[in-house]
């Protein structure tokens, strides 16, 4: 009977318990996600984003591979009985790493460019309601191309199936979620009017400085963590290649292609 009555009076504490204040939830509570493919001129905007002075874009982050580990079964005793399970744990994780970043640069708005971000924008918009989003396309038989050209080793079919899980995911993403859409071959092509635009949703005033992304420290181009071609790396602006002929846009990408509004 005393053992019932202690249980009865555990569950009634945790009723009376407070809930979790939303401000106890993010540090960071609107990040900017860029939703984005592979070869797709990611690093380029980030660059841009990242000669802004209010606007921090660092190198790909990978936030969605850290991860928790709950090592003991009384950890998630613990942590269930804070209303912590593991999901929301690295939630906060992944929001600290933001949140640092952030305060270290002194800017007042992050973007994590991660092309990987793509295949998670469910759980990011789980973790981050208020978060912001930016959808970069390009032409997907573009992003072959480059994948190609970047790796001549690469085999073709394997590459075109690569770039339209992507290219599937980023619709899927921009069809379910708020945000703005910006195009590369638009950004390479009139550069000062698409980041007006992108500062615009952003709500910071637009800065010359961003076209002028060589002045500013942008971390080391290096394999894993972003762009490292010398395109990148000659801190100009370059065209983007001409679009492809309808005909050469391979098979798997074109209904894609047509959604883009890209011919084919």
């Amino acid at each position: 009977m005393r053992r019932v009555a202690r249980g009865i009076r555990r569950r009634l504490s945790r009723l009376a318990e407070p809930p979790v204040p939303r401000t106890a939830h993010r540090l960071v509570p609107d990040p900017v996600f860029l939703i984005s493919s592979v070869r797709s001129g990611s690093t380029l905007l980030r660059v841009l984003l990242n000669s802004h002075p209010e606007i921090r874009a660092p190198h790909e982050m990978h936030l969605r591979t850290l991860t928790v580990d709950l090592t003991k079964p009384y950890t998630e005793k613990a942590m269930t009985e804070l209303q912590l399970d593991r999901r929301e744990l690295e939630h906060l994780l992944w929001d600290r790493v933001l949140h640092r970043e952030l305060v270290r640069s002194g800017k007042k708005v992050i973007v994590d460019k991660t092309p990987g971000n793509a295949g998670v924008w469910e759980r990011l918009h789980e973790g981050w309601p208020g978060a912001r989003y930016l959808f970069l396309l390009r032409h997907p038989a573009s992003m072959v191309s480059s994948l190609i050209n970047n790796r001549p080793d690469r085999d073709l079919d394997a590459t075109v199936r690569e770039v339209r899980g992507y290219v599937e995911a980023v619709e899927a993403a921009r069809a379910a979620l708020p945000g703005l859409t910006v195009r590369y071959e638009e950004l390479t092509e009139r550069p000062e009017r698409t980041t007006q635009e992108i500062c615009a949703f952003l709500g910071v005033a637009w800065t010359p400085a961003m076209l002028e992304y060589r002045r500013g420290d942008h971390g080391p181009f290096v394999p894993f963590i972003g762009d490292w071609s010398d395109n990148i790396k000659s801190g100009a602006i370059q065209k983007a290649r001409p679009l492809p002929a309808p005909a050469d846009v391979p098979a798997p990408l074109r209904d894609i292609a047509r959604a883009w509004d890209y011919p084919c």
